[in-house]
């Protein structure tokens, strides 16, 4: 008797290699041909479109000819540089390909398979739809309940000329919008000479929810053309939408880098993986680096974050409720306390105390809360990667982590600065290089990098004071309260960075699924405030 075969079932394969097999078919019937492309670039191509690329950091080698070439960071600068579209002609590629960026999570480079598609050429009202629609398709082809937000540089661009925003200005102010953080905002458009339209700018924050309702409220504060045009794209985006079958939301704080992107925007979350699975929006301005007068729009869909699906669920997610539970990541110590009872006193409290017990994690199932309890530095950590929906942590550390979540209110909780501080009576002498103490040294190194300042950092883990004292550094980057501490060991600030203090912060990924919660949190809190 022959060994038994085992017959080929799709379902049987790991959910990336059952989502190429999906995507290839989705692809290939809308008429996309597969684009092959080498493994390797001229390096030259990423150095000139750096800000397009998700990281600076190539891995680059020495052909044997002489010529200096890249591992691919990428795929869409690729097929822009290559396509090279015939007046009227509109060229659609799918593509499966490995590319090779560093991880945040390791810093280390990593491989990352990701499928995607790219319309290029003359790309006008059928083609947007049709990507946008099979970006949804795709989302819908994983199996998993999933959201698509979508957004249009256009309309952001368009509000920026009516205020009047300089250049120099608007990458900040999109900055702040991308993170949700009203203050920082204001403080943004105040800086750029801009405190009356202040208000105007903020407003844009409230442009996000369901895609009619967020439509009409964006339509209700165009101020010109521009605005009224994409409004207009959005609005007829509405109807193919409908009919994709999961989650569209209108967000227009979602914006793509304002040197290529121009138009629609959009990213695709799936429940449960941290972070978003698909990117894609119109990049007209980058393709026209390389043919004039042609379009583009596309998307990329990242395989490797569908590994994470087949992991099991967590223990503290089996246990039932009938209320949708919001987890968050409460820092231990003062702060936490200070905390969990504001929370407490806008209905979140917990008959247990958590002061009271050994146990990591406590909730309320009849208020919809659960509270994970861990170090203060950790609180981005979780929250970032979805294991928190939401959570409490000083602004120090969500600068010092570049965390990507969403900054959502600024609790006004531990206020302090971050200074640089040193000997009373210290004189930067510009001609060496200056040494420089911290716990944060990425916060040191932006802050000296902005004043091209050469510097030597020594990074501490406790007890900073003591490294100008004992001749380690010559001054110190660290947080002040009151100052005590460093005038009784003859130190003084001598500038301040950044001010700091406590801020509700919500993941990305969490921000969608759990969209109502989470707001309801954030204004109740400010009510409180």
């Amino acid at each position: 008797m022959g060994e038994p075969t085992m017959e080929f079932s799709i379902a049987n394969l790991q959910p990336k290699e059952r989502a190429s097999f999906a995507l290839r078919a989705l692809y290939e019937a809308a008429g996309c041909r597969k684009y092959h492309m080498g493994r390797f670039e001229e390096y030259g191509l990423y150095q000139a479109n750096r800000s397009f690329l998700s990281s600076e950091q190539v891995i680059t080698f020495t052909d044997l000819d002489g010529r200096l070439l890249a591992l691919k960071p990428d795929v869409t600068l690729s097929i822009a540089k290559t396509a090279q579209p015939a007046p009227s002609e509109t060229l659609c590629y799918y593509y499966h390909e490995n590319v090779y960026r560093p991880s945040a999570e390791s810093h280390t480079f990593k491989e990352i398979s990701q499928m995607g598609l790219e319309m290029l050429g003359a790309v006008g009202e059928a083609q947007v739809q049709q990507a946008v629609c099979l970006a949804a398709r795709s989302l819908d082809a994983l199996g998993a309940e999933w959201v698509l937000e979508v957004s249009h540089m256009g309309y952001l661009f368009g509000l920026f000329d009516a205020l009047g925003v300089p250049d120099a200005a608007r990458a900040k102010l999109l900055e702040k919008l991308r993170e949700k953080n009203a203050h920082e905002l204001r403080a943004a458009a105040g800086a750029a000479g801009l405190a009356d339209a202040a208000d105007i700018l903020c407003s844009v924050l409230g442009l996000c929810g369901s895609y009619a309702d967020t439509l009409a409220k964006a339509a209700a504060l165009c101020r010109n053309d521009a605005m009224r045009a994409a409004v207009a794209e959005l609005e007829a985006l509405a109807v193919p939408l409908e009919k994709a079958g999961g989650v569209i939301r209108l967000d227009m704080t979602l914006a793509g880098e304002m040197e290529y992107y121009n138009g629609l925007v959009f990213q695709g979350y799936l429940k449960a993986l941290p972070r978003p699975l698909l990117k894609g929006g119109r990049y007209d301005l980058l393709m026209q680096k390389f043919t004039p007068g042609a379009g583009a729009i596309g998307f990329a869909v990242y395989l490797d974050e569908l590994d994470r699906l087949s992991a099991p669920l967590p223990p503290v997610q089996k246990n039932s409720t009938d209320r949708v539970m919001l987890n968050v990541a409460l820092p231990k110590g003062r702060l936490g306390d200070k905390v969990y009872h504001l929370l407490a006193g806008i209905g979140y409290g917990c008959p247990e105390d958590y002061n009271a017990t050994r146990k990591l994690v406590v909730e309320n199932p009849e208020a919809g809360i659960r509270y994970f309890l861990v170090k203060p530095s950790d609180v981005a950590i979780y929250v970032e990667h979805g294991a928190a929906d939401v959570g409490i942590v000083g602004k120090d550390i969500l600068t010092e982590a570049e965390a990507d979540v969403y900054e959502l209110l600024d609790l006004g909780i531990g206020r302090c600065r971050m200074c640089v501080a040193g000997p009373e009576n210290f004189y930067d002498a510009p001609g060496r290089t200056l040494r420089v103490a911290t716990k944060f040294p990425h916060i040191t190194a932006e802050h000296y990098t902005a004043k091209s300042r050469d510097i030597d950092i020594i990074k501490l883990n406790g007890s900073i004071e003591l490294a100008p004292i004992l001749g380690l550094s010559d001054v110190i980057v660290d947080i002040v309260e009151t100052g005590k501490t460093l005038l009784e060991n003859h130190l003084a600030p001598l500038e301040t960075i950044v001010d700091i203090s406590a801020w509700l912060i919500s993941s990305r990924v969490s921000y969608q699924f759990k969209h109502q919660e989470i707001a309801a949190m954030q204004a109740a809190l400010a009510r409180k405030l």
